[in-house]
Order: structure tokens, then sequence, then C-alpha cells
């Protein structure tokens, strides 16, 4: 086997198990901070006047009062785009497995 394709074929192993890693940690993260926000207790008063205020259709409200926009949503988003992160590193993975088989077949 060239250095060439020995370097190539753990170059994709190591980008597809950091990527797999780095992907759990934010999956990790991301669904603790969406813990935190839906765990967050809320006086009756609050709670009444945010489902008001969501049944009127006024939620551009809520995010500008705020200051933050609205962080469940971002934290969905990021899980998603987290989760198509954790899916591509792992057909880098698979790729790489194959590639090593065929190899390791020619050279049987």
């Amino acid at each position: 086997m060239s250095f060439s394709v020995a370097s190539s074929v753990n170059s994709a192993i190591l980008s597809g198990t950091f990527g797999l890693q780095k992907a759990s940690k934010d999956i990790s993260q991301t669904s603790f901070s969406i813990a935190q926000q839906t765990a967050t207790l809320k006086d009756t008063n609050t709670l009444l006047a945010d489902a008001a205020t969501q049944q009127l259709g006024i939620t551009s409200h809520l995010i500008s009062a705020s200051g933050r926009g609205d962080d469940f949503t971002s934290n969905l988003l990021s899980l998603s785009s987290n989760l198509r992160n954790a899916q591509a590193s792992s057909n880098v993975l698979g790729v790489a497995k194959n590639v090593v088989g065929k190899i390791i077949d020619e050279l049987a």
C-alpha cells in the first residue's frame, strides 16, 4: 500500500471520528439547553399571559421583548444540524471501512 493511500485512509478515519465526537458533544449540549428551557417554572400569571399572546399571534412581540430571539427554535435547528453532521461523519467512517476492506481483499 502506498503512503498516499494509507495517509488518505487514516485522514478519513480521523476526520470521521472527530466529526462524530464533535456532533455528539454538540447534541448533548443542545439537548441539555432545551431541557433547561422547557423545565423552567413560570408563575400562573406569566403562563396565562404567554398563552394569550401566542393565541393572538403576537409572537414577534415576545421575540423582541426577550432581546435574545427564539432560543428554543435555534436549539432545535442546532440539534437537527448536529444530527446531520453525525450522519455525515458516520458515512465517512463507513466509506473508510469499505476502502480498508477492499485493500485487505486485494492483498489477500
